[in-house]
């Protein structure tokens, strides 16, 4: 894969401090080719096709990338933490036209996961979690076995713990958690 010029990243980047952007008018781009991306049937990169892929992400002027999931293989694990370490990093952002995106990984609510996740993001200048627990009844009682209560609570601890490790910028998410709410939005259309 060939490298765009530098020149196409947009001139006049507004400065992005942590949960706020300068210009009320700047669209912060979140890309998820290298997780998402790589779910498509056929579509599974290695971590030094990843990486290649990160570096033009960055010269497009892409702001969050999401690199992917450390925990669910050796494999993933190291494209993560070489997306974070050069692309993610100051050092290595001025060769890519001085722009340094968040790099993003996800991880069940777990520490292992969290564990595996900030081993993989934290050579970034910027590294964020996004964690997530599932939600819907049915998960709750199949797949966790928890009540809700029990869910909000390991929900609550493991972001503590994904501060307490190191993340600062944490996003968490309510996995499938509309499930029922759309079977009756279904039901009324």
């Amino acid at each position: 894969m060939a490298f765009l010029p530098a020149s196409t990243v947009t001139a006049g980047r507004p400065p992005s401090t942590f949960h706020s952007i300068n210009d009320p008018y700047y669209v912060r781009i979140l890309d998820t080719t290298l997780r998402d991306g790589e779910q498509a049937p056929g579509a599974a990169m290695t971590a030094e096709q990843k990486i290649v892929i990160a570096r033009n992400l960055v010269l497009l002027g892409v702001d969050v990338i999401d690199a992917g999931f450390p925990v669910s293989s050796p494999e993933d694990f190291n494209a993560v933490k070489s997306i974070a370490d050069e692309v993610g990093n100051v050092q290595h952002g001025g060769r890519l036209g001085g722009h340094v995106p968040i790099i993003v990984v996800v991880a069940r609510t777990s520490k292992r996961d969290i564990d595996a996740a900030w081993a993989a993001v934290s050579g970034a200048l910027r590294p964020r979690i996004a964690t997530f627990i599932a939600t819907s009844e049915i998960h709750m009682r199949h797949k966790l076995k928890k009540n809700a209560d029990e869910v909000v609570a390991i929900a609550r601890e493991m972001v503590a713990y994904a501060r307490s490790v190191g993340f600062q910028d944490i996003s968490f998410a309510a996995e499938d958690s509309l499930r029922r709410v759309a079977k009756i939005q279904v039901l009324i259309i």
